[in-house]
């Protein structure tokens, strides 16, 4: 998954949102970091390739910032209500959560026929390539995620979400501090499922790349990406459905626990992100 995707994408909790979405520029400064597609990432495209994605690239751009992005406001909007009445609940997570993916979907939906024409024109030797970057990827994740022992994968992701919601929050109390200790705890060795099911995803995708002049080649890429959760093992779907809820319940007893100066810090956060997105020159010109 990609640096945008933890904002919008894997905006499966609410937590990992308020993770990455300081980070809005970098939604247009590269493709793969709007959709569910992180090809540019495996790619060695030539020149022809390269002036193609780069044409795809502006055109998709425009119809994102102009189409998507004022959706992307009045969800902030809603998120902020939520915020500013104390009523972060887990059934209004679910709700925000539910439209963010939809939002995904149709960002994913109007971008996959480009992914369709841009794989069936690969030579053999990208195709190689491709399996190659997708190996090294693994590899590298493996070591990263998986390697540790599971006290260490275990502390090390109560960390990250510290030092995350530090930012977003401000300093966390003791019993904020133990509650985010529990959650890390609660998600086990979720990296297990997370990366087996990535390299279940990868090799369908490769499997699909290989047979790209076969006519079910552009439903297969359709489906691989606007309908990924149906590829997901079954292990990863229970893993995923785990860390949604738990996701879900952090951010609750957080907000519940949570002080005046904490809950303005939070909206001065967002508040930020809706700045970053009106100041975007596309979305100005659409509003002009």
């Amino acid at each position: 998954m990609s640096r945008w995707l933890k904002y919008l994408a894997l905006v499966i909790t609410l937590s990992f949102v308020l993770g990455a979405c300081s980070r809005v520029g970098l939604a247009y400064r590269n493709l793969d970091v709007i959709i569910p597609w992180t090809l540019s990432d495996y790619l060695n495209m030539h020149g022809e390739q390269k002036e193609w994605f780069d044409e795809r690239l502006k055109e998709h751009l425009s119809w994102h910032c102009t189409t998507q992005l004022p959706g992307y406001l009045d969800w902030l909007d809603r998120l902020q209500v939520m915020v500013e009445t104390n009523k972060v609940t887990d059934v209004a997570l679910q709700t925000r959560t539910q439209e963010a993916k939809a939002a995904i979907a149709q960002t994913a939906r109007e971008i996959t026929p480009s992914a369709i024409e841009l794989l069936q024109g690969l030579d053999d030797k990208q195709v190689a390539e491709m399996n190659d970057s997708f190996a090294k990827d693994q590899k590298k994740r493996q070591e990263r995620y998986l390697k540790p022992s599971l006290d260490q994968q275990i502390k090390g992701r109560g960390q990250r979400m510290e030092k995350r919601l530090n930012d977003w929050l401000g300093p966390l109390s003791a019993t904020q501090q133990l509650r985010v200790v529990a959650w890390s705890n609660g998600l086990g060795d979720q990296n297990t499922q997370w990366i087996a099911n990535r390299v279940h995803w990868q090799k369908q995708f490769s499997a699909a790349v290989a047979q790209r002049q076969s006519p079910e080649f552009p439903q297969r890429i359709e489906t691989l990406l606007v309908n990924r959760e149906s590829l997901w093992t079954p292990a990863y779907r229970q893993a995923f459905a785990n860390t949604e809820a738990q996701a879900r319940g952090l951010f609750v007893d957080l907000m519940a626990e949570s002080t005046p100066e904490q809950r303005q810090q939070l909206l001065k956060k967002i508040e930020g992100v809706r700045k970053d997105f009106n100041d975007l020159k596309c979305l100005k010109a659409a509003k002009g």
